[in-house]
């Protein structure tokens, strides 16, 4: 499984990046929006862990270009913007998941296995 970290916090990209490898996981690493969002489109990555706060574009405008190109990549939102706005806002451009910072590194996992388990499943029709 391939993973595109997008943060800016090198700190929390290392540590979350690190955990992700020793999981088994592909990492890539994107440390700014415009950098994020070409990696995103590039349709390789199986979920994509997103800041929101970020330089050069933002994450809720990177998930919104993700939507709008078609991709269905999961996306969940890592950010310290905890307000109910903040997070109604990332969803509604089309995240998955939103998830504040500080976290915890077993709750990452366990809401990564959730939206992938989501995205697995055929959708009605």
């Amino acid at each position: 499984m391939r993973v595109l970290i997008v943060e800016d916090d090198r700190k929390i990209a290392s540590f979350t990046s690190r955990g992700l490898r020793e999981e088994g996981f592909v990492v890539d690493v994107a440390e700014d929006g415009e950098t994020g969002l070409a990696a995103a489109l590039t349709g390789t990555h199986d979920l994509i862990l997103l800041d929101i706060r970020l330089p050069g574009r933002d994450g809720v405008e990177v998930v919104k270009e993700i939507r709008r190109a078609g991709l269905k990549t999961p996306v969940i939102l890592l950010t310290a913007a905890i307000s109910v706005p903040d997070k109604v806002r990332g969803l509604d451009a089309g995240a998955d998941d939103y998830l504040t910072k500080p976290f915890a590194f077993d709750e990452l996992m366990a809401r990564m296995r959730a939206v992938l388990r989501r995205q697995a499943i055929p959708e009605a029709g």
